[in-house]
């Protein structure tokens, strides 16, 4: 039954990851506008209905991925070391993405990098739906803040500077890359940037978050 269950699991996922690529696909092609869902199903091989049961809506073929990340901030906070404030532990994981030319931090030269994003930033309903996903970024940061001991209000008023940091930080580099910067050329600006954001936070928000620094 277990086995049964996991091929089963395994199928559903497989089956999302060839929507979201046939629409992504078909998006990058002919614009987002431009395709419908119908469309969409038809490339897939799949009915309307089937579609509609692995994707609330036509932006979220695009945005799935970003469910990926909604906990990641959350995360980095409840993981950090002993010592290290919410502030500094997000500067750190953002300073490290940055080396590696993670996309989610938008220094990313690759071609399909630069045309998901291209997409995304040129497509207004795209843009409003990322919003929900921020949303549930900010509700799962203050979670996290919370749990620790911090007042609800401070809670979610840190986690909606510290998740729009990290956010405008990543336009902000897709931008530079947009304009013909290389990833390479483009770092040094980027790293000075998030240390400039992250460092207007740090007093602010560690100091009001104080109870959360030490951890044994």
């Amino acid at each position: 039954m277990e086995n049964t269950t996991g091929l089963r699991e395994s199928k559903k996922l497989r089956t999302r990851r060839q929507l979201a690529a046939t629409a992504l696909e078909l998006f990058l092609e002919r614009g987002f506008d431009a395709v419908s869902v119908a469309d969409v199903a038809a490339a897939a091989e799949v009915s309307k209905p089937t579609l509609f049961r692995y994707f609330p809506s036509k932006e979220d073929l695009v945005l799935d991925r970003f469910a990926d990340h909604q906990d990641e901030a959350a995360r980095i906070v409840r993981d950090r070391p002993a010592g290290r404030g919410p502030v500094g532990a997000l500067h750190d994981h953002f300073l490290a993405a940055l080396a590696e030319r993670d996309p989610i931090t938008g220094l990313c030269d690759h071609p399909d990098v630069l045309a998901f994003q291209g997409l995304l930033y040129s497509t207004a309903s795209l843009e409003g739906r990322i919003a929900h996903y921020t949303a549930r970024e900010v509700e799962l940061l203050a979670a996290a803040l919370e749990a620790e001991g911090a007042e609800p209000l401070p809670a979610r008023l840190a986690a909606t500077h510290l998740v729009a940091v990290r956010h405008e930080l990543g336009r902000e580099n897709w931008r530079r890359m947009a304009a013909g910067m290389t990833a390479e050329e483009a770092y040094p600006a980027a790293v000075g940037d998030a240390d400039r954001a992250f460092g207007m936070l740090a007093d602010g928000l560690d100091r009001t978050l104080g109870p959360l620094i030490p951890r044994s």
